[in-house]
């Protein structure tokens, strides 16, 4: 596996004193995937859970929804000199039966920013290709578990800690129980690569469990949480109007602005339990509580 973090000297400046310094930076590197041999897509990525990587990105697509159609997941020989090995170049091996894609088609589709009849094309790409219905489930969180994972993320985050320049996507159930944590250069990257960890380790669809992810909601975020059946997406920022359309549409419960002991709710606030967090000791027996925001 490639290097997650390099050395280099920097100059450092602060409040006008010069300093020589040693700092720790991620990597960040590209990544072809092939698919039976031929080229599908390439992503820069920090080297890393690449065999997750590859086989979220497929379930991301739709190609796979199931371990056992993939059969074998192989770093290809570099393209150094010596020939030694980049590990920038992985092949994955379908089982029989299992399609393949339309190569012709463009492969950064979902990744683009969408608008107009772009959107409703991407909304509609999506609906088509979705396995797993997330409406129906049973997950329901209370807010104080709710507000405690950004805290709870941000600890499990170790490579985060040298560089401070990664993503980071984590996996919980409903009690706030981390299952499983991916960090990327790439936020789209580290939710693909626990993606792939569930589908290699059998667990899709991810009914009940809560993805949180370290930055925005984009649309293409939302729309990998779909197609892993995942029914609740937080995010310690903002998300997108698409992204906002495509979790309402999925019956998804898309979170925002996850901070301190603040939320906003987009869609989906049925699994949002309120009962606790509006408990106020000052209050008085019968008077209305405020509405939470």
């Amino acid at each position: 596996m490639g290097r997650v973090t390099v050395r280099e000297r920097v100059l450092r400046i602060r409040e006008g004193v010069e300093a020589e310094r040693v700092d720790t930076l991620v990597v960040e590197e590209p990544l072809e995937i092939r698919l039976d041999g031929s080229p599908l897509s390439i992503t820069m990525r920090t080297p890393g859970s690449d065999f997750d990587l590859a086989a979220g990105f497929l379930v991301s697509e739709g190609v796979v929804s199931e371990g056992s159609q993939v059969t074998a997941i192989r770093y290809c020989a570099g393209a150094t000199e010596d020939g030694s090995n980049t590990y920038n170049v992985l092949d994955v091996s379908l089982a029989p039966g299992v399609p393949l894609p339309d190569t012709s088609l463009e492969r950064n589709f979902y990744t683009s920013s969408s608008c107009g009849l772009c959107g409703k094309a991407s909304l509609d790409a999506v609906r088509t290709k979705a396995r797993w219905p997330v409406a129906d489930d049973g997950l329901r969180i209370d807010v104080p578990t709710l507000t405690g994972l950004p805290d709870r993320l941000r600890e499990a985050q170790r490579v985060f800690d040298r560089t401070g320049g990664l993503h980071a996507a984590g996996l919980f159930t409903a009690a706030g129980e981390l299952l499983a944590l991916r960090e990327d250069v790439g936020r789209h990257n580290a939710v693909d690569k626990l993606v792939g960890w569930a589908l290699r380790s059998g667990r899709l669809p991810l009914r009940e469990t809560v993805l949180m992810v370290s930055g925005r909601a984009s649309f293409e975020l939302v729309q990998k949480a779909w197609m892993a059946g995942i029914p609740m997406m937080a995010a310690v920022s903002a998300p997108s109007s698409l992204a906002v359309e495509l979790a309402t549409e999925a019956g998804m419960t898309l979170v925002g602005f996850l901070r301190g002991s603040s939320m906003n709710v987009y869609s989906g606030r049925n699994r949002v339990l309120l009962e606790r967090a509006l408990t106020a000791p000052s209050a008085a027996p019968g008077v209305p509580r405020p509405p939470h925001r």
